[in-house]
């Protein structure tokens, strides 16, 4: 009997050892897991703040350059404007000058419609010329 002691003895001491020896493994068996669960938070982190960087500064860059070709469709609409503008001045004053010749050439008609006239005119621009 007292050998069957013995051996449940050493059994449950056995069982014992093994139940410690278990329980180290699982405290640093949860101290890994807990490591590993650090660096993946940090990586994930490390990840997060990457992603929001480069998302800012694909915004940012899009801002830049859509800002880049307002100015520039900005600056042609504005050249075109000023074409536009030079062009039609351009045509007003055509128009004005032309405008003053059909005048010009009425009244001149009107003035020197009767020979008297005609010889009077001619009289003063030969004065006006022994003048000078």
């Amino acid at each position: 009997m007292l050998t069957a002691v013995n051996e449940r003895e050493e059994s449950i001491k056995a069982s014992i050892e093994l139940a410690e020896k278990t329980k180290a493994e699982m405290e640093a068996m949860k101290a890994e897991n807990e490591d590993l669960l650090k660096e993946a938070r940090v990586e994930r982190d490390k990840m997060i703040r990457e992603a929001s960087e480069t998302s800012k500064k694909l915004i940012e860059e899009a801002k830049t350059e859509g800002k880049a070709q307002q100015n520039k469709i900005v600056a042609e609409a504005q050249r075109v404007i000023n074409s536009e503008k030079a062009a039609a001045i351009a045509e007003l004053k055509t128009q004005v000058a032309s405008l003053s010749l059909e005048i010009a050439e009425k009244v001149i008609k009107g003035e020197l419609a009767s020979s008297d006239k005609q010889k009077a005119l001619a009289e003063q621009i030969a004065n006006d010329i022994s003048l000078n």
